[in-house]
């Protein structure tokens, strides 16, 4: 998808402590009031309530964004290689549930639909503001992953440039000749059947030939939209359903393991190729110096033996 190259390196494997559990508390002040809680006074942009009535799905403004204001994009050189720009954009807080010792793993599939839903629609009235090209959805969760709360929640970043691994997915789309990469790796996956993790009439889950880490796996809708937030909702609800079979699996699989979600979309207001899809990697090992001073993930778990471990736990299920 990005052209570049990874390792698999199965042997390595065996040696002892290659897989993390969470081992770092979230939160340095564990008896501080938690901000997602109910109760907490917070300025919601969107509730999704569920069938009592009650908010199961809430979108806040991040109190300490990375992108805010509607400044435009103005490089300024300070220097032969100093450039910058202002961080415009918006910053959304999507919390998962009301509860807080949940996580997605938890969740039923109508509540899942409902997060996919608040997604969609804050990354469409994200599209129609101007001067913003790029929207992305993620989740962090455990310390280790980058979270800073435990509460379950994800993040919404939307920016007026298209990051570094958008535009290398992209160009990987662009690469491809002949028909949608992802369409292309679907049809193939499923008839090779030998990193499929999962898969129905909407979404086909598996663990990508070029997996750069151990037991990550990419999700993708059957239907060819290349906008998230132009997406069915029947697709929208059959995604969120998928994202908590995966990480139900990971779970019975690894234990309680800290994990990223990120979805990706293609960029506002293009008619490039691209299939918007989930991309979802467990935190269970650590980059080395080699991986860092290269670029060349190296990955010690063969896709092929992470998809057979993770369809095994669909069994308890």
């Amino acid at each position: 998808m990005t052209g570049r190259w990874v390792v698999i390196a199965g042997e390595r494997a065996q040696r002892p402590s290659d897989f993390l559990p969470r081992r770092l508390p979230v939160e340095d002040d564990p008896l501080r009031p938690c901000p997602f809680c109910p109760g907490s006074q917070l300025d919601p942009v969107l509730e999704c309530r569920g069938p009592d009535g009650e908010w199961d799905v809430r979108v806040v403004p991040n109190l300490y964004p990375a992108f805010s204001g509607n400044d435009p994009m103005v490089v300024t050189h300070l220097g032969p290689v100093f450039t910058q720009a202002p961080a415009s954009g918006v910053h959304d807080v999507v919390i998962l549930s009301p509860d807080h010792n949940v996580s997605w793993a938890d969740i039923e599939a109508d509540h899942s639909a409902r997060i996919m839903s608040a997604i969609k629609l804050r990354m469409l009235e994200h599209s129609e503001l101007p001067g913003l090209r790029y929207s992305q959805a993620v989740v962090n969760s455990g310390r280790e992953a980058g979270a800073s709360i435990e509460h379950p929640h994800g993040q919404l970043l939307s920016m007026p440039f298209i990051p570094g691994e958008a535009a290398n997915e992209l160009a990987g789309f662009a690469r491809f000749q002949g028909n949608c990469l992802l369409c292309a790796v679907m049809e193939a996956e499923t008839e090779e059947g030998h990193r499929v993790v999962y898969a129905d009439d909407r979404v086909v889950m598996i663990c990508p030939f070029w997996s750069g880490t151990p037991y990550e796996m990419l999700l993708m809708p059957r239907s060819h939209d290349i906008h998230l937030y132009e997406a069915d909702d029947e697709d929208l609800a059959a995604m969120g359903r998928s994202v908590q079979l995966a990480l139900d699996s990971l779970r019975f699989r690894l234990g309680d393991v800290a994990y990223n979600l990120m979805f990706h979309s293609a960029p506002f207001r293009t008619s490039a190729d691209f299939h918007w899809h989930v991309h979802v990697v467990p935190k269970i090992s650590t980059r080395g110096g080699f991986e860092m001073g290269s670029g060349v993930l190296i990955n010690v778990v063969p896709p092929e033996r992470a998809a057979d471990d993770l369809r095994s736990s669909f069994a308890h299920a």
